[in-house]
């Protein structure tokens, strides 16, 4: 099993209550799993909610956050380690670092950047950590048939899907991670 999973999700909680709902199931069984929760450092959003649900049942989480994001996004002081970076650059690369899985949420613009950068980072064989969408009642859909319509015209190839698996649900996420082999890539950083 994983001993950290770095969750992208957004900074704001959406307009449905299942996504807090969500993120807060994922919290918690994170700390109950006692599996790290490494994100994105702010208080607010779905990452606050999950963040104060793994803290709520005693587990540890690890927030990244650039330095210029920290008063916008109001830096979690709450966690259990809080790492300032100097850019977003710096703040996917530790976030990586930190974490032996990932894992997306409903989220906007950042959540996909971050989604579609693991995962394209795994196509480039930069690791072979799990990369796992959580499509909860949906949500990331539109994205998988965007990843079809690039594999129908040419510009990715079908193994492309090989690189993430779907989940629909918290458990069903933990239940697919529970599988996954160790990963076998060693990045450059382990390299050096």
């Amino acid at each position: 099993m994983i001993a950290s999973l770095c969750v992208y999700c957004g900074s704001s909680v959406g307009a449905d209550p299942i996504h807090a709902d969500l993120a807060r199931a994922l919290g918690s069984s994170c700390a109950a799993r006692g599996i790290e929760l490494v994100f994105g450092g702010g208080a607010i959003g779905l990452m606050g909610v999950a963040a104060d649900a793994a803290l709520a049942e005693g587990g540890r989480v690890t927030g990244i956050i650039p330095t210029f994001l920290e008063k916008p996004e109001i830096a979690h002081r709450g966690v259990t380690d809080l790492v300032v970076v100097d850019s977003m650059h710096a703040r996917k690369q530790r976030m990586f670092e930190l974490s032996d899985a990932f894992v997306s949420l409903p989220g906007g613009i950042g959540t996909l950047d971050e989604t579609v950068e693991i995962i394209t980072w795994r196509l480039l064989r930069q690791h072979d950590k799990p990369v796992l969408l959580l499509d909860h009642n949906g949500f990331w859909r539109p994205l998988l048939a965007l990843i079809d319509h690039f594999v129908d015209n040419g510009f990715a190839g079908a193994d492309l899907r090989n690189h993430y698996a779907v989940v629909d649900s918290v458990d069903a996420l933990f239940a697919r991670l529970e599988t996954e082999p160790a990963p076998g890539i060693q990045t450059d950083t382990e390299r050096l």
